[in-house]
């Protein structure tokens, strides 16, 4: 298949789209580059079977393409709230554009959707049919309803135009590639621990997450994709609950660090927990996590301490 993968360049598109060549795939990345870089998919330019295009998904895209992965839009809070504006016509425009393109080519799409469609949860874990307690005139709102938004706008396509969508609900995801710069916590705590600075905790630390490592994530988007007739929202992410605090602590273990941890207070509509419910991937994809976190954060502290060093 000659698959698009928008946002290509970034964290997770980069992982996915080399996953795709991997497997036979030709892949047609397109990004703006607004957190994503080329040097996450320098490795793949001489593939005879990738495709790099500078483009903003907010303006219409004229390709030909059998599958599409919609992964374009900022996704760390820094990144988000930086132009909030400019994240909500990310979700939204992008979403009817490549919503056109799928449908003028008879593409299936799947749109990378976020836990943060769940908000501050009322429920822990969370199933895919909680409809979540979002603020939505919050700073993250632009985020959140901007997700939240998006998957109206497949799930309207799926009704209204049969068209074959896929919407997967992704949980926090870390690994290589990830930015440095991009305030997300294990990068964070990663880059401060290595260079032995005080690792920032907010609040007291207790917020709970579910962190996946990026291979298994992707495992779960590709099954997701391939597999035949679901046309309902799939929780990916791994569900093994950690404090912040918790985590602070098994960084600074793994590295080796003389960091010291400080308290900040909390920012305003963080989550105080994110934790999902897998059970429909478990039985619909046979997919669950499988790296530990243990060796998920030593194999991404590596690729930190060769990138700060």
């Amino acid at each position: 298949m000659k698959i698009l993968v928008t946002g290509g360049a970034g964290f997770l598109g980069s992982h996915l789209s080399e996953k795709l060549l991997d497997i036979g795939h030709e892949v047609l990345c397109v990004d703006n580059f607004y957190t994503g870089t080329k040097k996450n998919v320098s490795h793949l330019m001489e593939h005879p079977n990738f495709e790099l295009i500078r483009h903003d998904v907010t303006f219409p895209l004229y390709v030909e393409v059998d599958g599409i992965f919609n992964l374009a839009c900022p996704a760390s809070p820094i990144h988000y709230q930086r132009n909030p504006v400019q994240t909500t016509k990310t979700s939204i425009h992008g979403a009817i554009n490549i919503l056109g393109l799928a449908k003028r080519t008879g593409a299936r799409v799947l749109q990378a959707s976020t836990s943060e469609v769940y908000g501050d949860p009322t429920i822990s874990p969370q199933p895919e049919s909680y409809w979540g307690n979002v603020n939505p005139i919050g700073i993250r709102a632009c985020y959140d309803e901007g997700k939240r938004a998006a998957e109206t706008l497949f799930f309207d396509y799926y009704r209204q135009y049969n068209l074959d969508i896929r919407v997967a609900r992704i949980f926090n995801t870390y690994g290589p590639r990830m930015a440095p710069d991009d305030g997300r916590v294990v990068s964070n705590f990663i880059v401060q621990a290595l260079q032995n600075q005080e690792l920032t905790v907010y609040g007291e630390g207790k917020q709970v997450r579910s962190f996946c490592y990026v291979d298994d994530l992707v495992e779960g988007l590709i099954s997701l994709f391939f597999t035949e007739g679901i046309h309902e929202p799939i929780n990916l992410g791994n569900p093994a609950p950690i404090t912040m605090l918790e985590l602070a602590q098994e960084i600074i273990s793994i590295t080796g660090s003389k960091s010291r941890i400080t308290y900040l207070p909390l920012p305003s509509d963080d989550p105080l927990t994110r934790e999902p419910d897998i059970a429909k991937a478990r039985q619909l994809l046979n997919w669950q996590p499988k790296e530990s976190r243990g060796d998920g954060l030593r194999k991404t502290v590596k690729y930190f301490q060769e990138l700060v060093n």
